[in-house]
């Protein structure tokens, strides 16, 4: 089964989940040959039943002790712009969509996530574009992110913050 892994890390971001929930969003995920949408909802107010979309497969928790085997299932992930969230998804070799919240104050994750996809090791939008990035999304041009090597990883971050 063709299966979507969103997750949201430790934090909340309910307006990624009531996005990608929406009719629009699951619409342009049917489109696509996903057929199972799985939630990692954190520590979010909305937690979205089965009811909620009716087209797709709907399975949603807030933690696990681990991830890893959502992100090995699954064949797109979608994840909050967190530099955890992001190594861990890059990591299990999946194609990333990372949705910045555009919400919070001093955005680093932005940063990050435009790095990274300048290097084409993911794609980035926000919550008001995720419906159309899911449409028009080329995942063919992304490159692998290379694990294991944390002094890289390390100085992507300083340039990717303005550190160095």
């Amino acid at each position: 089964m063709k299966t979507v892994f969103v997750t949201v890390g430790t934090t909340s971001f309910d307006e990624l989940i009531e996005t990608i929930i929406s009719p629009e969003a699951v619409e342009a995920l049917i489109s696509r040959g996903y057929e199972k949408l799985v939630l990692q909802v954190g520590k979010g107010s909305v937690f979205p039943c089965p009811e909620n979309c009716p087209r797709i497969t709907l399975e949603t928790f807030r933690f696990k002790d681990s991830i890893a085997e959502d992100m090995s299932k699954a064949h797109l992930i979608i994840s909050h712009a967190g530099a955890g969230s992001c190594l861990e998804a890059l990591g299990a070799g999946k194609p990333l969509l990372v949705v910045v919240n555009d919400k919070l104050m001093n955005n680093h994750q932005l940063e990050l996530a435009r790095q990274l996809h300048f290097d084409s090791h993911l794609l980035y939008c926000t919550c008001s574009t995720l419906t159309e990035t899911l449409k028009s999304m080329d995942l063919s041009v992304l490159l692998p992110f290379t694990p294991g090597q944390p002094q890289h990883f390390a100085n992507f971050l300083d340039k990717a913050l303005g550190v160095k």
